[in-house]
């Protein structure tokens, strides 16, 4: 499962951010910003159009995330506990 596809409110654990190209610097930007492996996350809010942007917990900090950058944060299958 991806971010953009987690519903509001549940928990999960990120297993890692999808590079689309060698070097990638938006995935590299989301890792430095706390998406790594075994971080709980959750989408607290989604905008009115679009669900964009998507209000996204990772640990204690919130980030404001697009829906491609957020498809690119793989979750754990079966999320908390996994």
């Amino acid at each position: 499962m991806k971010l953009n596809q987690l519903a509001r409110r549940t928990p999960a654990i990120v297993e890692d951010v999808e590079d689309h190209v060698p070097n990638d610097v938006i995935a590299r930007r989301l890792r430095e910003l706390g998406f790594v492996a075994g971080e709980e996350v959750q989408v607290v809010a989604a905008g009115p159009l679009g669900a964009e942007p998507l209000l996204v917990q990772v640990g204690y900090t919130r980030f404001a995330l697009r829906q491609v950058e957020a498809a690119r944060v793989r979750l754990r299958s079966n999320g908390i506990g996994a």
